[in-house]
């Protein structure tokens, strides 16, 4: 098809989309390709049958249109040479316009600055879809978003050789400030050719933006934050600017973006511990008292982590004097509870409040799924008190048969069952007078004990069974549960009033795969199973992928089993049990077959179809000298598996691994 037939094919596509012509068999443009055509023919009466040549701006008007974005292409530059060395050699021009269209930056190559002139992709050309047309810079402008304008996307029918590629960069505000465009005379007609530079001209506008964003507000305090802590500094995507009492100053693009996700961005003034969900001191705190200078916090009203960074400018003035206040309300270092964590938002309020309230003679309900840690945070409370001297007694209410629970509880006096204890015998809340007394599943407690229960709490004594005399208790309740007491009540099986008198405060604990301190509790775990073994990458990662239904202590269980069948001091992916290979693969990995086939290595007999899963593998370990390693990469299965069909068969290796 020659140029002439291919421009008439075009404006006919054009006026059929708008309807002027019957429809038929003819190009039919992205939406966004299409509002352009719609605008050009309905608000701004441009013809595509009469194409209009570039048009650039002299000289003078070219100087103001740069000299009001000045400051911006101070910045700017950098960032669009850097660009254009990469898309150069590939035939691309880079064009960077003001809000208004008019090209104030342009790289190309001087071997086609003729034909570039003639195209308009040249410095001071005039892109405004008013002027050109439908096209990937004025689109852009309209549209408020990245986009390719691929061939016969345009408008102007003199431009359907062109392929070109824009992105918006706005100012702190909002507003749209300036368009990043990469254009190319000659492309591949397919539009899919240009999804790698729709990418990369994102990607670089981001980059201005954001640097444009940073030399605004030097002189403030920059939080930077990401969804990935060991790529915040370098990528951090959300940027806000503060004042001295965390108010948002302004933000870029992806920080208004998570502004109105949390329908927050329209209220009067905006606060950044009210879109993390934490204390001002939290954030201002994060460069003297975090490690790495990364703190983690949670997204308002949902369960999404961002990883944080403070930028502080130059001169720290405005804020420094709430600074030195906040910093000297610092809370003391306790290292049974710090130990308990390392950095998670949930946990780090949780921690927070047992701080203050573990000297208090309160009770206290701890929230949490099961194997969250519910028991080791109530001992880690105590043995930071002032009780911690005094008995600490852990009572699991859901293990204790309804049948000894009571006299488990309460105690029972001298005489009041038959094979009892001659003397009778303490009961646990008298063992734990003085000190503390955890109930582990409060929730499973029968409703007539509820009653005992809240009358010990009341009155501070406790009557053993059988017994007329009360005797007084000093004992401060610990209680935990992963049930939702709000429905017990409601239900009827569980008293209102004991509701209230164990919850003198709630402590919650959040689920393993909600947590953003994994590693450091995996590392944590591992040291104290064994100190000696390290994890390798490949095991760490499928650990942190892991949805963890068991939570913490189904960790536990995994790191004690990977200790136990590791026979170096290097645990990997093929150490871990059989759900992981399930998790990462969507398969279980392959059994040993029920009739194998035989081994290929030197000197195994051929197995009858008779042989038995169990006498296959009993072979294949003696001939292997008991190699659980050798054996698994022989039947192309992972060593747990090996380990546990031996447990299956009760395959026991013998004390001489000759044998």
């Amino acid at each position: 098809m020659n140029h002439t037939s291919q421009q008439r094919r075009h404006i006919d596509a054009i006026l059929s989309y708008s309807g002027r012509q019957a429809l038929g068999k003819h190009y039919s443009p992205h939406e966004l390709i299409g509002r352009s055509w719609q605008r050009c023919l309905s608000e701004y009466g441009l013809d595509p049958s009469q194409p209009r040549p570039a048009r650039i701006v002299t000289h003078q008007i070219l100087r103001e249109h740069q000299d009001s974005v000045d400051e911006f292409l101070n910045v700017a530059r950098a960032g669009v040479e850097q660009l254009y060395t990469q898309i150069a050699g590939l035939g691309y021009v880079l064009l960077l316009s003001d809000y208004r269209g008019i090209t104030v930056q342009f790289l190309g190559s001087k071997n086609d600055d003729e034909r570039l002139h003639r195209a308009g992709l040249y410095l001071g050309a005039d892109w405004s879809e008013q002027y050109a047309g439908t096209c990937a810079v004025g689109t852009c402008i309209q549209e408020q978003q990245a986009l390719t304008c691929h061939r016969v996307d345009h408008f102007d029918s003199s431009h359907i050789g062109l392929t070109c590629t824009a992105a918006p960069i706005k100012d702190p505000s909002g507003q749209l400030l300036a368009v990043l465009d990469i254009s190319a005379l000659d492309s591949s007609r397919t539009p899919d050719s240009q999804n790698f530079a729709l990418h990369l001209t994102q990607l670089y506008a981001r980059l201005i933006e954001d640097a444009y964003f940073l030399r605004r507000y030097r002189h403030s305090l920059i939080f930077k934050c990401d969804q990935s802590r060991e790529l915040v500094q370098v990528n951090g995507q959300c940027l806000f600017a503060l004042n001295e009492d965390g108010e948002v100053l302004a933000a870029n693009t992806a920080g208004r973006s998570l502004l109105s996700q949390c329908h927050i961005i329209d209220l009067p003034t905006v606060y950044l511990p009210t879109l993390l969900e934490c204390q001002w001191r939290d954030i201002v705190s994060i460069n003297y008292e975090s490690k790495d200078g990364i703190r983690a916090f949670r997204l308002s009203g949902t369960q999404q982590t961002l990883f944080g960074m403070l930028i502080e400018p130059a001169t720290n003035v405005p804020y420094q004097p709430q600074l030195s206040q906040i910093l000297a309300t610092q809370e003391e270092s306790v290292f049974q509870l710090d130990g308990l964590s390392a950095d998670d938002p949930a946990m780090r309020k949780t921690i927070s409040l047992a701080k203050r309230l573990r000297h208090r003679d309160m009770n206290l309900l701890i929230l949490g799924d099961t194997g969250t840690g519910k028991e080791v945070l109530a001992q880690a409370i105590h043995d930071s008190s002032h009780r911690a001297q005094k008995p600490y007694i852990a009572v699991n209410c859901a293990a204790i048969p309804e049948s000894l629970i009571e006299s488990e509880l309460f105690g029972y006096a001298p005489g009041t069952f038959t094979g009892g204890r001659a003397k009778g015998a303490k009961g646990l809340i008298q063992q734990a007078s003085g000190g503390t007394l955890f109930l582990d599943e409060i929730g499973d407690m029968p409703l007539h004990l509820q009653t005992r229960l809240l009358r010990v709490l009341a009155e501070g004594q406790v009557m053993p069974l059988g017994s007329l005399q009360a005797i007084d208790v000093d004992v401060r309740v610990l209680a935990a549960t992963h049930c939702n007491l709000a429905q017990l009540i409601k239900e009827g099986r569980f008293r209102e009033d004991l509701f209230y008198r164990i919850n003198g405060a709630t402590l919650h604990l959040p689920t393993l795969k909600a947590r953003a301190d994994k590693p450091y509790l995996i590392q944590m775990i591992l040291k104290k199973i064994n100190p000696a073994v390290r994890l390798r990458a490949d095991a760490m990662s499928a650990l942190l992928a892991y949805e963890w239904p068991g939570n913490i202590r189904q960790l536990v269980n995994t790191l004690t089993f990977a200790d136990a069948i590791c026979e170096t001091d290097e645990i990997s992916i093929q150490h871990l049990p059989e759900e992981f290979f399930v998790h990462q693969n969507g398969l279980v990995e392959p059994l040993i077959p029920l009739h194998p086939i035989t081994p290929t290595y030197e000197g195994c007999q051929k197995l009858s179809n008779d042989d038995s899963e169990q006498q296959f593998l009993l072979n294949l370990l003696r001939q292997q000298r008991w190699n659980v390693s050798a054996v698994a990469k022989q039947l192309g299965v992972s060593r747990p598996t090996i380990y546990r069909r031996m447990t299956k068969h009760q395959i026991v290796q013998p004390k001489n691994s000759n044998y």
